[in-house]
């Protein structure tokens, strides 16, 4: 079937929830059959297919196609399924309802409009059936309907269905949802799903497919700031094509040709040329949902990760540190000091879980025990502490680039909203980076021809250690190396930093950070001009780290410890112990042609 549907069509996404066992599959098998969205002959199809298995007939099995789901008897992975009503298009996202594929459920709830949770009957309201619904809530969807399957089996008794109502809509008034209905239905039997049922005279609500139409669609959020996380940046070298095209999706807003952008966390700047979309009619604007990809007036370095805004429009948060509400599905608890990986939107960054706020139990929003990790199904309000500065919005603001999920040896461990953006220690620095690239006057000539005619990548070598280690050796004896190969290479010390662009400020503690800031702008000068720079400096820390990456280009930047005592928290990317200058060097050396900043002869 085609998500298609024709001009003028209203499409909503809907996603589907609840319990395993509660007839989430069955429901939507009905949906189809009884909307006539299902390709001609599937139904009988499927119906003899039982037959020959000598099995009973399920409407799930319209559905849960895979062998294996259907031995299970539960539906394994979200499944995207598309029907019509005479108002709109449909997709529904099945997610599944088996604690162990709650994750599934967050992929198919982030780009659901509305929602339908559904509660058995017999069984009423479980554990997961709460955490379903705080999870919706947690993904910013306010538009739900809740539909109590399996009446039937209750003997179609109202007093069943009121009691649900009232336990389960004092649940979801805490976390902040009105639903829209509670709706008695017998999936099995079709009652109340598309057609109303006889046996609930009762019941004077919507059927499922009239909650569905009566959900207001939502239009796309061109109405707000504009948003893209870039992708990647597209270069074309062929027949003259010199273009380089920023690409991604547009998550708000709209673009046009001539607009002036900015690009966040790095707040460069520049001004749209041309728009650009493959096998598509040339346009001069772009809006929410579109998958392009613009070039630039003025050209700048552009990484994936980093969120296009317009100038004139409120620019996205940009820190370190992020007060979040997430939800933890790992089997190991997320503890403190733990590195992991935090993806929102194409940003990828290493977090570490700096504080925890406050804990909750899902199922019952009871608060917990004050405690420093998160345990499996715990909600939790955390301060997340990140490598590097990230662009993003609060979740109340655009929700799209505030949800995150959490990454943890390979696998989705949770996921949640960014709720506050808080000052760091670099925050200072960072605004005046942010000045700088505002009114930084690129070169003509780019970074990428300027590494083409040296035969190298710029680069900034940080090599540092304890007092007592031979880290200026090492540093000089590599800018030799470098040259004799003919690398346009300089060798920087500390002192000529401190005696010289810092000569107006006292060598104290508390002007570190000052310190620190200017020797990256020294180092950003350096490195635009294509040059690998060698800095040697005793004893840098994380901090004094963090804050050169606010300045510099995070991965322009190689650190190096020398010696064998590591005496600060600095997290380095080579380590060389204590041994004659000339193996260091050849270590160091290789270390760089393994990062492509210079090339191994052939």
């Amino acid at each position: 079937m085609s998500i298609a549907a024709p001009e003028g069509q209203q499409r909503m996404s809907i996603v589907i929830v609840g319990h395993v066992d509660h007839g989430k599959s069955t429901v939507i098998g009905r949906l189809l059959a009884d909307t006539g969205s299902l390709p001609e002959g599937k139904l009988e199809q499927v119906r003899t297919q039982c037959e020959l298995n000598s099995k009973p007939f399920e409407y799930a099995f319209l559905l849960d196609a895979l062998k294996d789901e259907q031995a299970q008897g539960i539906t394994i992975d979200a499944a995207r399924v598309f029907f019509k009503s005479d108002l709109r298009h449909y997709l529904i996202l099945d997610a599944p309802g088996h604690i162990e594929f709650l994750k599934n459920m967050i992929t198919g709830a982030a780009r659901a409009e509305a929602a339908l949770l559904v509660i058995d009957a017999q069984e009423g309201v479980q554990e997961n059936s709460r955490r379903h619904g705080y999870m919706v809530s947690l993904l910013g969807i306010r538009q739900l309907a809740v539909v109590i399957n399996k009446m039937d089996l209750v003997g179609w008794d109202r007093g069943v269905y009121d009691r649900i109502v009232r336990e389960y809509g004092a649940f979801l008034d805490q976390v902040g949802i009105r639903p829209a209905c509670f709706i008695p239905v017998s999936a099995r039997g079709g009652d109340n799903i598309a057609e109303r049922s006889p046996s609930l005279g009762w019941y004077e609500g919507p059927t499922v497919l009239g909650a569905l139409d009566a959900f207001r669609s939502e239009p796309a959020p061109v109405e707000r700031a504009f948003r893209m996380p870039v992708q990647d940046v597209y270069k074309f070298t062929k027949q003259g094509d010199d273009r380089r095209i920023v690409a991604g999706t547009i998550d708000s807003g709209s673009v046009s040709v001539g607009d002036s952008v900015m690009f966040y966390p790095s707040g460069k700047k520049s001004r749209v040329k041309s728009i650009e979309a493959f096998n598509r009619p040339v346009h001069d604007r772009a809006e929410a949902g579109w998958a392009i990809g613009f070039t630039l007036q003025e050209q700048i370095y552009i990484p994936r990760g980093e969120i296009a805004t317009l100038e004139s429009e409120p620019h996205p948060q940009v820190t370190t540190r992020l007060r979040v509400s997430l939800f933890w599905l790992g089997k190991e608890p997320m503890v403190k000091r733990k590195e992991y990986l935090l993806k929102l939107g194409t940003t990828r960054v290493t977090a570490r879980v700096e504080e925890v706020l406050r804990v909750m139990d899902a199922s019952t929003l009871d608060p917990t025990d004050q405690r420093s990790v998160v345990k499996r199904h715990d909600v939790a309000e955390c301060v997340l502490k990140l490598d590097r500065a990230i662009a993003c919005d609060l979740a109340q603001d655009v929700a799209a680039t505030s949800r995150f999920v959490i990454v943890d040896d390979f696998e989705i461990r949770g996921g949640g909203i960014v709720r506050e953006a808080l000052a760091d220690r670099q925050a200072s620095v960072r605004n005046q980076v942010l000045l700088r690239n505002y009114k930084w006057e690129p070169s003509f000539i780019q970074p990428e021809h300027r590494a083409e005619k040296y035969n190298q990548k710029a680069a900034l070598v940080l090599v540092t250690g304890s007092n007592e280690t031979e880290r200026k050796g090492v540093a000089k004896a590599l800018e030799g190396k470098l040259f004799e190969d003919g690398k346009v290479v300089y060798f920087l010390g500390i002192g000529n930093v401190l005696y010289g662009v810092d000569a107006d400020i006292e060598r104290k503690q508390t002007n570190r950070l000052e310190h620190m800031r200017r020797l990256a702008e020294v180092a950003n000068l350096m490195l635009d001009a294509g040059i690998i720079l060698i800095v040697a400096a005793a004893e840098l820390t994380q901090d004094d780290l963090e804050v050169i990456k606010t300045a510099v280009q995070p991965e322009l930047i190689e650190t190096v410890w020398a010696g064998d005592n590591i005496t600060t928290d600095l997290a380095f990317d080579l380590h060389l112990p204590r041994g004659p200058v000339a193996e260091s060097v050849d270590r160091l050396k290789a270390h760089i042609q393994d990062k492509g900043i210079i090339f191994r002869p052939w």
